[in-house]
């Protein structure tokens, strides 16, 4: 069973902690989410989990092995994409990914086989062209295929779709959901909604200190069951909204046609406020909000968010 663990992981450069006493252990398949904004560890993180970094304090190990001490036993059967890596651009995907099993020890064959298999189960773009000229998107599916080319039990990935367009984060999205079924994952992201659709469980850190370590599910019900997204087909003007007096806690406006209702979390209540707001226009979808990292991070220290970040936050009732 494929396993990874923290303890008390630290990083101290003088007196400012990059990584903070951290810990954490899973094992079995999966995907796990390691959250948090820039600069708040999570690469620091993965690369002391990996062996590119040393910790000042603490213990990292890979299926029972301590990392630091015996690495190449460690991480045999892990891969990795730490800091957006990329092939060289003259290279050819086939080339780039021969290189790789050049570096694992592969024959030139098992890799030309491999590659076969990778090519059907992330559909690859033609790996006869030179990666220069491929997507963002493309470049990361090939990326992604270098980590998976010995076939690991492990994966480790740090912030998988940053910088690709919608279409292309989708694709990455369905490739790490097929791929948790049959391996342990290990994601940093700074998107919550990202989390929510590939994860299993979820690790908040914020300024070098793990805040949060629960599943998916039980973050999602703590922090989003009292707020709903309204969207109407139509623009709806914000002083309307007092219609909701009495029910509502506040309204924001998310976008022109769609506003973020806070309410105290109750199943009658939640019913009476679509109501009200199907009697102030024609509603295209009412549904549990999606919330932002910043925002689950807000209300995780006690600080309201919206008021400060929101420029667009029109009349609260």
């Amino acid at each position: 069973m494929p396993s990874l663990e923290a303890r008390h992981l630290t990083k101290q450069y003088g007196s400012f902690f990059a990584l903070n006493d951290a810990s954490f252990e899973f094992a079995g398949n999966g995907a796990i989410g390691y959250l948090g904004p820039n600069g708040a560890g999570k690469t620091t993180t993965l690369k002391m989990m990996t062996h590119l970094a040393h910790p000042t304090h603490g213990e990292a190990f890979i299926n029972g092995i301590d990392v630091h001490v015996d690495p190449k036993r460690a991480l045999w059967d892990v891969g990795t994409v730490i800091e957006s890596p990329e092939p060289y651009p003259w290279q050819t995907g086939t080339a780039a990914l021969e290189m790789v099993g050049d570096l694992r020890g592969m024959s030139r064959a098992d890799t030309r086989a491999r590659i076969r298999e990778l090519t059907t189960e992330l559909d690859l773009p033609p790996m006869e062209r030179r990666t220069g000229k491929l997507s963002k998107g493309q470049r990361q599916r090939v990326v992604i295929a270098a980590s998976l080319l010995s076939d690991p039990a492990i994966i480790i990935l740090d912030e998988p779709t940053s910088g690709l367009d919608p279409a292309e984060r989708i694709a990455i999205r369905n490739i790490l959901l097929r791929l948790k079924k049959e391996r342990l994952i290990l994601m940093s992201s700074h998107l919550l909604s990202e989390v929510t659709e590939i994860c299993d469980r979820a690790v908040f850190i914020n300024q070098g200190k793990i805040l949060l370590n629960d599943t998916v599910s039980a973050i999602s019900s703590m922090y989003a069951e009292t707020e709903v997204d309204v969207e109407f087909t139509e623009p709806i003007p914000a002083e309307r909204f007092v219609a909701l007096s009495g029910l509502a806690d506040g309204v924001s406006l998310v976008e022109p046609t769609r506003f973020r209702i806070t309410y105290d979390g109750r199943e009658e209540t939640r019913v009476a406020i679509l109501r009200k707001c199907v009697d102030l226009g024609p509603v295209r979808s009412f549904a549990g909000a999606t919330l932002t990292l910043e925002d689950a991070y807000m209300k995780l220290i006690g600080v309201d968010s919206r008021a400060g970040t929101m420029a667009s936050t029109q009349g609260r009732t």
